[in-house]
């Protein structure tokens, strides 16, 4: 068992992983999810959404929890937060753009 023998321990210290997901979007969405995980699957999250110039309104997404991004035509909006658990997407019809998700979850051996 890790912990019991008198120098403190045998268990190897948490892996780092990082995930990224990129993908295209083309509206009309309506809170459209991109992407879910289960809660505590991932410590933190990096998210990013770019509108492209030719979209006739801005594009917004939410994370949960308590994240929210907004990106004018031509402009891009990124935001972190932890224990992300969900990302979704609204944009006008004629609008397109891309995301990217950057996700760190910590495993251990």
């Amino acid at each position: 068992m890790c912990g019991s023998n008198a120098s403190g321990g045998c268990c190897p210290s948490g892996q780092m992983f990082q995930e990224k997901i990129c993908g295209n979007f083309n509206g009309p969405l309506t809170a459209e999810a991109v992407w879910t995980a289960p809660a505590g699957a991932y410590f933190s999250g990096t998210f990013e959404i770019f509108n492209s110039a030719s979209s006739p309104t801005a594009v917004t997404a939410t994370i949960t929890p308590l994240g929210a991004l907004s990106a004018a035509p031509g402009n891009s909006d990124t935001q972190s937060v932890d224990q992300p658990t969900a990302f979704a997407i609204t944009a006008a019809a004629g609008s397109s753009g891309k995301f990217c998700i950057t996700l760190y979850k910590r495993v251990l051996a």
